[in-house]
């Protein structure tokens, strides 16, 4: 598939001022199974050069005129990824052993202000989908072939971001987005907190274990510009205030390099998680679970929705969900529910309120979902959820086109011109196997 309609940039060189400082790598090197060894390490670049060295389990490299990582569609040389490579030598009877681990690093930041999610000092709109890993004959779970054949249609989309709803994905997935710039907001599996005993002190503690597993895993994958905690808790409940606040203050203690967030879909005078949050993360789905048809509504109840949040915590915005289902092939004029017209057209209406209010404080557009995937049998599901804009085979519905057209222009917006690098991205093509 072709990149993208009409990609073009501006002329500013504003990277430059990034550029002529130092990056910094800090490292902390574990070794089991001997107290007896020798640790070197280098920091090669992509064509092999020394840039950085330095010995021992702790320290810092710094990179002078350190090539950024930057997100796909915000540099003409995304991801640019270093080599971080460790040296371990003993001694043993035979003589001296050596061995080697070689990790990528991308060196990036990230900033959050009152209204702008920023990377390297930039502002960063985030234009992607949520997913799931899931498709049929295999069913659910990592799949290499369907993963290079999603990246391939993210890359066609124009999109990117995308959350990992809700759990973490497998290690391959991040890989891939560190080596082609697509960012990720990495979420923890929790999902289904709506009881009080949720709130009790032995899911409080579980909890922590596991966003603590989940930032060992993932803190080296400069991808990850984000950590979310949870999925539409019942943060209503009283004891969600303090929930949270312990939450996140454990993972920003953990890892305090980036923000941290969980996606809600509570009233915004009610959500007593929201507080502690760097940025608001909003599920809502006008005109589709109430107000029936009706899509004349969305444009004022989006705005409030918007207006109301952030009036009251004065903090970046992501729609972190919206979306209509369709049956494909299904199609009805004027638009009904479940035809591919009512999809596009919910997402038009959606659309209109996003392009005034990304102008001020709204940094972000995730669409549900990415492709349709197998639920439990209900009533209310026809074969599983049909919200994708393309088919559970990767095949496109009418609102996959609509969101290419958009994501496209929105790359354009944000679009900054190059100062160095190197292109991570295969010519003629993208995402082999």
């Amino acid at each position: 598939m072709d990149p993208g309609p009409g990609h073009e940039g501006g002329a500013e060189d504003w990277q430059c001022t990034l550029l002529c400082h130092c990056g910094l790598v800090d490292y902390q090197i574990f070794v089991q199974g001997s107290e007896h060894f020798q640790l070197e390490v280098r920091l090669l670049d992509q064509e092999g050069k020394v840039v950085a060295q330095g010995t021992g389990c702790r320290g810092q490299l710094q990179v002078p005129n350190a090539h950024l990582w930057w997100p796909y569609l915000m540099h003409e040389h995304p991801a640019y990824l270093y080599s971080l490579e460790v040296r371990l030598t003993t001694q043993t009877a035979a003589g001296p052993v050596s061995d080697f681990y070689t990790l990528p690093v991308g060196i990036r930041t990230i900033e959050v202000t009152e209204h702008q999610f920023l990377i390297n000092g930039k502002p960063f709109y985030f234009h992607g989908v949520n997913k799931h890993e899931d498709a049929d004959i295999r069913g659910r779970g990592f799949d290499w072939a369907l993963l290079v054949k999603d990246f391939n249609l993210l890359r066609w989309l124009g999109a990117n971001a995308f959350r990992t709803s809700h759990y973490p994905y497998a290690e391959e997935v991040l890989q891939l987005c560190d080596r082609y710039g697509i960012v990720v907001i990495d979420e923890s599996p929790g999902v289904g907190i709506v009881l009080a005993q949720s709130y009790g002190n032995q899911s409080l503690q579980h909890h922590l274990e596991v966003m603590g597993e989940l930032v060992r895993r993932d803190k080296n994958h400069p991808a990850v510009v984000m950590w979310s905690v949870a999925n539409e808790p019942a943060s209503f409940l009283p004891p969600a205030g303090y929930y949270f606040k312990t939450l996140i203050a454990h993972t920003k203690a953990l890892d305090p390099s980036r923000p941290v967030t969980f996606v809600t879909n509570s009233n915004y005078e009610a959500d007593l998680g929201a507080p502690y949050v760097d940025v608001i993360c909003v599920n809502s789905y006008y005109s589709w679970y109430h107000d029936y048809g009706h899509l004349e509504v969305i444009p004022l109840q989006l705005a409030t929705q918007f207006e109301n949040w952030y009036r009251t915590y004065q903090k970046p915005i992501i729609q972190s969900e919206y979306g209509a289902g369709a049956i494909p092939g299904f199609h009805q004029d004027p638009p009904v529910m479940f035809s591919e017209e009512y999809q596009k057209a919910l997402l038009q209406q959606y659309h209109m309120v996003l392009d005034e209010k990304r102008k001020n404080y709204v940094v972000g557009e995730l669409v549900w979902n990415f492709a349709d995937f197998m639920t439990d049998q209900a009533p209310q599901r026809v074969m599983g959820n049909k919200k994708g804009i393309f088919t559970r085979q990767r095949q496109p519905k009418a609102a996959a086109f609509l969101l290419r057209e958009r994501y496209w222009r929105l790359a354009n917006d944000t679009w900054r011109p190059p100062a160095a690098g190197r292109s991570q991205c295969p010519e003629g093509g993208l995402f082999h196997v």
